[in-house]
């Protein structure tokens, strides 16, 4: 099949509501269409293709990643975030492809040492702009990253930017003013942050019992995980707790996943949502979960601040990497010649030395933020 039968397979497939792939607006530069795929099965592929992408590998989820093999990275977070995404995305007859191009940019822009360095970055930054992930996402895909003769960039279709910028509420924030400010992105963009949060939230429990920072008899103060294990239990007695564990998590995630889909399905004839500008006109989201599992999320998430990402090996983490990125930043700010030539170049056209430090820091992986900051500070180590 050809791009052409592929577009009229989605007529005939998508619900009415759902993007079209030949209704796209299209890219900032023209570009012919491919004889194969369709402009968001592309965008996927640029975004898995990229310098910013394979870098999540060795990003922080919850744990830096020499602290060991087993854990979550900002990567494999995405993946999970992406599968969930495709999940909901097929239930609604939403447009796969949109979706989880969506999902897998959506943390391109992140800091190493996860939020922690995202907090820092934005302190540092607070003269020159600021900083916020989303925002250097779509810097990434506009901007830095460097692929094509013609043009910086992804050059990605500007319904997968509208995500990026439109990751969460509100819809009006500077971020947006390029895409229709206080207007709803495209129903695929909205699942995304749902299935961010499902994604991150049951997988940073798995985490923090592998890591031992969380105690199983701590998340029996967690209504619904207290609920889902005391069932899970009772059906299979002899499994055993790593069994038991992981079905819970499987478990939490289905029920979250299911909720939503019923969640936003109910929302959409409620509203009588019969096509994508019914969805942009909405004030509010149309994804999200019903009134019972928000209030179940909500407590799970309270749980997961107070009990692990502030636990005081996570702050103790927190603080290195509070000093690792202020170090790096004073330093290539008081002397750019110390940046690698093809970086220290940007500063010499003209560019603010301050964005080009931010973006230099933001691309690194904790391992190379770390062994940065060997050569800087440590007068033994090789530079």
């Amino acid at each position: 099949m050809e791009r052409r039968e592929f577009e009229v397979l989605e007529e005939g497939t998508l619900a009415p509501y759902a993007m079209r792939s030949r209704d796209s607006r299209g890219r900032v530069h023209a570009e012919p269409e491919h004889r194969f795929r369709l402009a968001f099965q592309r965008d996927r592929d640029r975004i898995i293709h990229s310098t910013a992408f394979r870098r999540l590998e060795y990003k922080t989820q919850v744990f830096v990643n020499h602290e060991g093999d087993y854990y979550r990275t900002r990567l494999t977070h995405t993946m999970e975030a992406a599968q969930i995404t495709r999940t909901m995305a097929r239930a609604l007859r939403l447009n796969e492809d949109l979706a989880e191009a969506v999902a897998l940019a959506h943390d391109l822009g992140h800091t190493p040492f996860g939020h922690a360095g995202e907090r820092v970055l934005h302190q540092l930054m607070a003269e020159h702009g600021g900083f916020e992930h989303n925002r250097q996402s779509l810097r990434i895909v506009d901007v830095l990253e460097r692929r094509y003769p013609d043009f910086a960039g992804l050059n990605l279709s500007w319904e997968v930017r509208e995500g990026i910028a439109k990751h969460s509420p509100p819809y009006d924030r500077p971020l947006a003013q390029a895409f229709d400010p206080g207007r709803a992105p495209c129903l695929e963009a909205q699942i995304v942050d749902c299935a961010d949060e499902i994604a991150y939230n049951t997988h940073d429990i798995d985490d923090g019992l592998k890591s031992g920072l969380l105690a199983p008899e701590q998340l029996h103060g967690v209504t619904l995980w207290r609920e889902t294990f005391e069932r899970i239990t009772a059906q299979y007695p002899r499994a055993g707790d790593r069994i038991w564990r992981y079905q819970v998590q499987r478990d939490l995630i289905d029920r979250f996943v299911t909720d939503c889909i019923e969640t936003v399905a109910a929302r959409i004839a409620r509203l009588q949502i019969g096509c994508v500008e019914d969805v942009r006109a909405t004030a509010t989201p149309i994804a999200g979960f019903s009134p019972a599992t928000e209030a179940y999320r909500l407590e799970l998430k309270a749980f997961l601040m107070d009990n692990l990402y502030r636990h005081f090996r996570v702050v103790r983490m927190t603080v290195k990497a509070q000093k690792v990125m202020s170090d790096l930043f004073q330093a290539f700010m008081a002397e750019p010649a110390q940046l690698p030539p093809h970086i220290a170049a940007r500063c010499d056209a003209g560019e603010s030395r301050a964005r080009v430090v931010a973006d230099y820091i933001a691309g690194m992986t904790d391992r190379f933020a770390l062994d940065e900051h060997r050569k800087l500070f440590d007068p033994a180590a090789r530079t």
